[in-house]
């Protein structure tokens, strides 16, 4: 029987979660990182760099030279808030836009094909067993946090 860890380490891998590269679109290799951020810079309206960093549980330093190299990439724009200048507000460029997509529709495909080998029973199963995870997750005190020890 294997273990409920074994189940998420064999799922993180088969995710490509490990992988140094999650993609490769328009000449540009995304690591799984940039990837989330590209998401989320996309699904938030000109978020601040604060809000995405919290949004994924990362620390500000590591953050930043994530986005530095996003900036360098010409994927993302940085802007100074108007309100406040002390924050900066993110957008993706054009080309930020069509890397982002690309990778959403890369990854909605993958998906359906994992589906495809489901019943559409046990897809709902699964996609409502991984909300209640979700949810149970925001709820831990272990959440987004490194492991002490």
């Amino acid at each position: 029987m294997e273990s409920t860890r074994e189940l998420f380490q064999i799922m993180t891998r088969r995710f490509g979660l490990l992988n140094k590269n999650c993609c490769t679109v328009g000449g540009h290799d995304i690591t799984p990182v940039q990837s989330h951020i590209l998401f989320e810079v996309d699904r938030q309206h000109h978020p601040s760099i604060q809000q995405i960093a919290e949004t994924l549980g990362t620390d500000i330093t590591t953050f930043s030279r994530q986005i530095q190299s996003l900036i360098k990439m010409n994927l993302i724009k940085k802007t100074p808030d108007p309100t406040d200048r002390r924050v900066s507000t993110l957008a993706l460029t054009v080309e930020g836009k069509y890397v982002a997509t690309t990778i959403d529709h890369q990854m909605n495909a993958y998906l359906d094909d994992v589906f495809s080998y489901m019943t559409e029973f046990e897809k709902e199963t699964v996609l409502r067993s991984i909300k209640l995870m979700n949810e149970a997750m925001a709820k831990s005190d272990y959440c987004c946090k490194p492991m002490l020890g």
